[in-house]
């Protein structure tokens, strides 16, 4: 992530810090080998202060570009995935550099290495785009990481929102998706209560705690 201090939030497409970000790489591909995680988050960071977006857009996707083939090309030696997240510059991070799954599907093009891969936080893609059926079946063969969140509150998946988990998690299921989805939302109690709406879904599709069938047991 850089330096949270100085109000960084990543450093791949920041211009003037490719050594930091090369080191802070090589930290977290340190961390992921002993903790056995085969997919690193690259982290995009943020439009620096004082300047115009659309002047510094070029030059942020240049150094995006670069040293993303330089993680790619790390990344391959350790068998590790790379991901890119958009996040949305309308509520979450006004300055945050990669916005939508457009813009990152158009680098991951550009860069060209199949380890690279689009993690889509349906959080954020809702709010910058909507149209979420569309853009799961369009960008599915790019996803490497699905999360999570309601929208507006970024709460549990059946708070009071705007999206239809049930139907979401459907989808996934229908165009072969076999990876993790993972919870990043605010849970409105602890742990657990947090992680009640997944027994309630579980019992809804006629599956046991821990996602197995009742008709298998």
């Amino acid at each position: 992530p850089g330096d949270p201090e100085a109000g960084e939030l990543g450093l791949a497409a920041v211009p003037g810090r490719q050594a930091a970000f090369r080191q802070g790489l090589e930290a977290a591909v340190h961390y992921a080998r002993a903790v056995g995680c085969p997919r690193i988050h690259v982290m995009a960071g943020r439009v620096p202060l004082g300047t115009d977006r659309a002047a510094v857009a070029h030059e942020m996707e240049t150094t995006f570009i670069e040293n993303l083939r330089y993680t790619a090309d790390l990344l391959s030696q350790e068998d590790m995935i790379g991901l890119l997240e958009p996040i949305n510059n309308r509520i979450t991070d006004p300055r945050y550099y990669l916005n939508t799954p457009h813009q990152a599907a158009a680098i991951l093009e550009k860069v060209g290495r199949p380890n690279l891969k689009l993690q889509l936080d349906l959080f954020h893609c809702q709010i910058m785009d909507g149209n979420l059926s569309h853009n799961l079946e369009t960008y599915f063969p790019l996803i490497g990481h699905i999360q999570i969140a309601q929208v507006p509150g970024r709460h549990e998946p059946d708070s009071p929102g705007e999206l239809n988990f049930p139907y979401i998690f459907e989808l996934l299921e229908s165009l072969g998706y076999t990876g993790y989805v993972g919870c990043e939302y605010s849970p409105k109690g602890d742990t657990l209560e947090g992680l009640g709406w997944l027994r309630s879904y579980w019992e809804s599709r006629g599956l046991q705690h821990g996602g197995t069938s009742k008709a298998a047991k």
